[in-house]
């Protein structure tokens, strides 16, 4: 009975030791994790650009092509909000009368917005660790952009979708040999004029009566974001000795 247990420890080990034998260990293909953060409106009722920030979450997967690029998948949830106070809107800026020079009642909204999308990442450096020759650094700044959808739903009004584009920069850090925290900031550009919409009677769309189409004149958002993500997948290369 006792000799099963030491068969079957000896197989594993033999398995192991082919296994070391036929490959080594260089990388890891691919990484998961999740972040978290700060996000801010960019629309008709944000003063600046960090104006009434809110909090955000994501989860995050990422395939490594390479030591130096890369693609990111993520599905956030994050918040939005914005106020018309001090700021000048026409009451009706299409009426050519005394009407359109009457401020606007002032509004405020506070809406969340999901967001998933992928982005393409460009690492400035070699990312990861092993032996000199190799060009890998611990650390690297990068830059990305995709391609994405948000929805933007709450305070009483209907829910609106749109496409989104990301552009942004981060810096990652490999912080132990599977484990890698960063920091990113993105702007995300989107196709809708509602992900500003709320229970008021005023709606800020087009509240100067300028003519919008595709990403004119529409609403964005930024995300600022501390991620920790975890290498899985490893990757071998067969040995030639």
């Amino acid at each position: 009975m006792t000799k099963k247990p030491l068969l079957l420890i000896a197989i594993v080990m033999y398995a192991a030791s082919a296994a070391a034998q036929n490959g080594e260990l260089l990388e890891y293909q691919q990484e998961i994790g999740g972040g978290i953060g700060m996000s801010s409106y960019v629309g008709d009722a944000s003063g600046s650009f960090l104006s009434n920030p809110g909090a955000m979450l994501t989860a995050i997967w990422r395939r490594n092509f390479n030591p130096r690029m890369g693609i990111k998948t993520n599905l956030a949830l994050g918040h939005i909000g914005g106020t018309t106070e001090e700021r000048y809107f026409p009451q009706d800026p299409l009426s050519q009368t005394a009407a359109g020079g009457i401020a606007a009642e002032t509004f405020s909204f506070s809406r969340n917005v999901v967001d998933a999308g992928v982005q393409f990442e460009l690492n400035f450096l070699g990312y990861g660790l092993g032996a000199a020759y190799k060009g890998l650094h611990r650390w690297t700044p990068y830059l990305l952009a995709g391609l994405g959808i948000t929805i933007g739903f709450g305070d009483g009004a209907s829910a609106a979708g749109a496409l989104n584009i990301p552009m942004g920069f981060g810096l990652r850090y490999k912080l132990k040999p599977r484990v890698n925290v960063g920091v990113e900031w993105t702007m995300r550009f989107t196709s809708s004029d509602r992900l500003d919409d709320c229970e008021a009677a005023t709606k800020l769309n087009s509240p100067y009566g300028i003519e919008s189409g595709a990403f004119k004149n529409r609403d964005s958002y930024s995300f600022l974001m501390l991620s920790l993500t975890y290498d899985i997948s490893p990757k071998y290369r067969k040995c030639n000795n």
